[in-house]
């Protein structure tokens, strides 16, 4: 039986691409929420408060880490670029002695 196309994409997904997805929708989740209660007018009561609270903290936490996720993976691009430049040019140095006093 041949799956069709979206759940062959999701089925082949790394990890990482999964949990930046689910990040994204974390944040933009949190974020309607707060919208809405703005606009609804619910936030102006103690509990609509503490939902826009919860909101934006469940938003904020997400994109820490997907900040995180982020920057690792751009140390981890720039690692092969910055280890090849000392190995070319320990390459084509010339072998120096000391000096005798």
């Amino acid at each position: 039986m041949v799956k069709p196309f979206a759940v062959q994409c999701l089925a082949d997904m790394s990890d990482r691409g999964f949990l930046f997805l689910f990040s994204i929708l974390m944040i933009v989740g949190g974020l309607g929420t707060t919208a809405w209660l703005v606009i609804s007018g619910q936030a102006l009561t103690v509990d609509g408060l503490f939902l826009v609270l919860t909101a934006l903290l469940v938003a904020v936490a997400f994109l820490l880490y997907l900040i995180f996720m982020i920057r690792r993976e751009m140390e981890a691009q720039a690692k092969p670029k910055a280890a090849a430049a000392p190995a070319k040019a320990a390459a084509g140095a010339t072998a120096k002695t000391a000096p005798v006093s």
